[in-house]
């Protein structure tokens, strides 16, 4: 068993000074230690020219905030807040007829709401450090009360009930239900396990890979027959029967491996086949024109679809273009190009291929599908075909309860794109057929016909598999899965228990910690390499790493499979991690760390070791969990994640009663319900890059709030139009254009108003013509609309002459002092509440809000947040995360005392 010496020791602890201990546990990225804060912070209001209101620009693949999303049939819903923002009647600027620049959903503005000078950083460890000593008396309080109720109920005397059989002996209660019951319930396992001996100390050279291929058909109880999922009740009918089942409040199965008894489905949607292009639309090699196979055809599709702004940088990644080019060569090699005389051509370089035919065709079929120019009819039609197709395969019987599939198609082929620096990615996905699939099902249910000619690859009925269908995919070997919706009941289970699991390592956290605290210092290696990992993941939040077959996987890692490579240690207590996390993500941060941890690190890096060594090099992931499950049966190293999270978003919420903005308006308590998520973000690690557009999109609200403080200063110089005197009685003061605002401003802004006065009147007129055809009656003529569109030249004309006036006449019906006295109050309460949406989103910038809230928080904790303050909990969850989320909303209902 390898240890490690006292003089091993003690010469570690004079290479530095000690660290900062009240820092650690803190990312360096959260702000400065010794001074104020230090962020690029974007322009303020007015302080940098305005820039064009076009769309945002394209982004290089060089810069590393890319994580394009290359997981189209398991694509992450996009939650995104909206926001509730009702337009006035009152508004002066052409009765109303002028909207306000974008929206706040594209948009942000710096803020800061520090109110003192103390840094960030102090300020965020000393938050941490008083969580976790709330986290200790909890978990102390809560083990105490347990064995006080264990206590009682050992010591109350079990009462005796009478027995109906003919048998006059007396029976327990607890014997009397058993004998009720059709058979004897098995006896419960126990959370209490024996703690095991230390793992093994010999340094682990290779990682367990783990076993590939389709799950192994399980012959369980036959499933009873169940109507066809076609034929089964009225969607009103069945909807409303899955939202009385409240599987959150019915028993628990005794085997809880168990998934189903019966399922029904009708399979998977496969894409539709390969439409190949026109024979006059080619790709050209060398400027000339080349006749590719069908094969190549739709490879060179893939490549020219993205030649948009959206996706053209990934086409400028030399990885993509590599990795594209050496399949696109197969896929001509196998299936064959030539020229116009049929001659072979042996395609040497992609700088010399040229796309753009085969782009302008796609671009303009593209354009021609999305029914712009389609009567309501045609349109109606055309979403009913569709309609139709979809509806087979959107749900199944589950247990003979309806319940939503969650992603039934199967990816179309394409480009694979990966997130973050993926090695693979430019890579063709390739076509999945039917060959491929294994289908899992209830063994006395009808098995879905696969497309002519096709059979499936297996057909199995697993009852304690949740997936319906399951495949591999070429790019890393990765198995796909079609699953329930993430509204189901299944899902939702999933969640419950998770959180649930979170809940219950409350009661043991406080030894974990005190116990991984003294193994910092443990003799044996093995020990203190657990010790040190558990302290990142607990403190830093870092996954624990799964263990992979690097030839089929990207090389991404976590804590336990960090390399030598992947840390720097600079002293005395900073540790800046470099490598690639889940998805392929970079994870680049620094972070303070314990002095003792520090010291670790150095002692895993000491020589021989170098590049490519297991920094951990005797523990692995099954081990950690291995020891976790000994402090509670279940436990392991991602519960802490979750934990972390709900439990500090806890701790956060329940000091919100002292804060005078939790009465004030439902903004103000978004907001402070967002300030604490951010905490949690922050404090979890749960980090985003900020994105290319961010600071455009700030320059835009930034706009927007100008605007409106234009228009308030256009409504009371309408004020003085009616009764001057008013500048007497309130002060010349109150009537000045603010000072960040000037002419040039002014002049774009209208000019801004104007235009978007135009393309409103015209799209208006457009749709009523569109109305007025499919009704079969007589559009209007062009002249009608150059008549509304006279409206457009008055407003310019009005514009031109308050510019050079400076006075603005009063607008609307029986305008009075009181009536744009009570506009200005709208546009000041409209105002600051984009001022605070503002602040929100920029504080959000860096801060990965949905991670925490969807993933990590208890979403009871928002519910109880939202009950307890009056806040519309769609103000929080959107439709999507409100059904996924509906074992929440429901549990907690009644309970307003309910705590994590």
């Amino acid at each position: 068993m390898s240890k490690i010496s006292a003089a091993d020791d003690r010469a570690l602890d004079r290479t530095g000074p000690n660290g900062n201990t009240s820092l650690a546990g803190l990312s360096v990225r959260n702000g400065p230690v010794d001074d104020g804060m230090d962020i690029d912070a974007p322009a303020t209001n007015g302080a940098a020219k305005r820039k064009s209101r076009s769309s945002l620009p394209k982004v290089s693949y060089k810069d590393e905030s890319d994580s394009d999303d290359g997981r189209p049939l398991a694509k992450r819903p996009r939650h995104s807040e909206k926001a509730a923002e009702s337009e006035s009647d009152d508004e002066p600027i052409r009765k109303s007829r002028a909207k306000l620049p974008p929206s706040y959903k594209e948009t942000a503005l710096p803020e800061s709401s520090d109110d003192d000078d103390q840094p960030l950083g102090v300020k965020l460890a000393q938050k941490k450090a008083a969580i976790e000593k709330s986290a200790e008396k909890d978990a102390k309080a809560l083990r105490a009360k347990e064995a006080k109720d264990v206590k009682t109920k050992k010591a109350t005397p079990k009462k005796v009930v009478k027995d109906e059989s003919d048998d006059d002996t007396p029976l327990t209660k607890t014997a009397a239900k058993k004998r009720q019951s059709n058979g004897t319930a098995s006896a419960r396992k126990s959370n209490g396990v024996k703690k095991e001996e230390s793992d093994s100390d010999a340094p682990i050279s290779k990682k367990a890979k783990p076993t590939k291929g389709a799950v192994v058909a399980k012959k369980g109880k036959s499933a009873a027959p169940t109507k066809d999922v076609k034929k089964g009740k009225s969607k009103e009918a069945s909807e409303e029967e899955e939202e009385e089942f409240e599987w959150w409040n019915a028993p628990k199965r005794e085997d809880d491996s168990i998934k189903w008894e019966t399922l029904e489905h009708n399979g998977v949607l496969f894409a539709p086949p390969y439409e190949p292009l026109p024979k006059h639309v080619k790709m050209l090699y060398d400027g000339k024109p080349v006749n590719l196979s069908v094969e190549a055809e739709e490879v060179a599709t893939f490549w020219a679809s993205m030649m948009t702004q959206g996706s053209a940088h990934h086409l400028e990644n030399p990885v993509f273009r590599s990795n594209f080019f050496q399949d696109f060569k197969e896929f001509i090699k196998k299936y064959g190009a030539t020229d116009m005389q049929g001659n072979k051509i042996d395609i040497k370089s992609l700088d010399k291929c040229d796309f753009s035919k085969i782009h302008e065709y796609w671009s303009a079929k593209v354009e021609a599908n999305k029914n712009k120019n389609l009567s309501k009819e045609e349109r109606e039609a055309a979403k009913a075909k569709k309609d139709a197709l979809e509806a087979p395969y959107l749900y199944c019987l589950w247990d003979g309860r309806k319940q939503k599939v969650g992603n039934f198609r199967v990816e179309p082929p394409s480009l694979f794109r990966g997130r973050g620096e993926h090695p693979k990615t430019g890579r063709v996905k390739v076509r999945v057929q039917p060959e491929q699939i294994t289908i899992n099902i209830g063994k006395d249910a009808k098995i879905p016909e696969p497309p002519a000619g096709h059979k499936w690859k297996a057909v199995q009925h697993d009852q304690k598999a949740t997936w319906l269908a399951m495949w591999q995919e070429n790019i890393n070997g990765a198995y796909k899965y079609v699953m329930l919706g993430a509204a189901s009941d299944v899902k939702g289970q999933s969640d419950y228990k998770k959180f649930e699991k979170a809940r219950e390592l409350k009661k043991h956290i406080d030894r974990i910690r005190k116990d991984y605290t003294k193994e910092l210092k443990s003799e044996v290696m093995a020990n203190r390499q657990r010790a040190t990992a558990m302290y990142l993941i607990d403190k830093l939040a870092l996954r624990a790493g799964n263990e992979k077959d690097t030839e089929n996987e990207a090389d991404t890692v976590g804590c336990c499979s960090l390399k030598y490579e992947h840390i720097t240690l600079e002293p005395p207590d900073k540790v800046t991690f470099d490598f690639l996390g889940k998805d392929s993500i970079r994870y680049n941060e620094t972070a303070h760390v314990d002095a003792q941890v520090f010291k670790n690190l150095k002692l895993f890096k000491k020589a021989p070791k170098t590049t490519g060594d297991d920094l951990f090099d005797r523990l692995n992931t099954s081990q950690l969990n291995k020891h976790l499950n000994n402090y509670m049966q279940g436990l392991t190293a991602k519960v802490f994640r979750t934990y972390n999270a709900s439990y500090t978003m806890s701790e956060l919420l329940k000091e919100l009663d002292k804060d005078p903005r939790s009465r004030g308006t439902v903004a103000e308590k978004v907001k402070l319900y967002n300030d604490c998520n951010r905490k949690v973000a922050i404090l979890c690690n749960h980090k985003r890059t900020v994105g290319a557009a961010h600071e455009q999109q700030m320059q835009k609200l930034g706009d927007r709030i100008k605007g409106l403080r234009y228009q308030k200063w256009r409504t009371k110089m309408m004020i003085l139009d009616i009764d001057p005197s008013q500048k007497k009685k309130k002060g010349a003061k109150f009537f000045e254009m603010d000072s960040d605002i000037d002419d040039e401003w002014i002049k774009e802004h209208q000019q801004f108003l104007v235009e978007e006065l135009r393309t409103k009147i015209t799209k208006k007129f457009e749709k009523e013509n569109e109305k007025l055809k499919a009704n079969k009656e007589k559009v209007m003529p062009e002249k009608q609309l150059k008549e509304r569109l006279a409206d457009v030249k008055e407003l310019e004309a009005k514009f031109k002459k308050e510019n050079k006036t400076k006075k603005v006449e009063a607008e609307g019906k029986g305008p009075s002092v009181e009536k744009f006295m009570a506009a200005i109050e709208k546009l000041d309460d409209r105002v600051r509440t984009l001022e605070l949406q503002a602040e929100d989103r920029d504080g959000n910038k860096e801060v990965a809000l949905g991670t925490s809230k969807i993933n990590y928080i208890d979403p009871r904790l928002t519910v109880v947040f939202s009950k307890k303050f009056d806040v519309p909990i769609e103000k929080f969850f959107s439709k999507t995360l409100r059904d996924k989320f509906r074992w929440a909303i429901k549990s907690v209902e009644d309970a307003d005392d309910w705590e994590f």
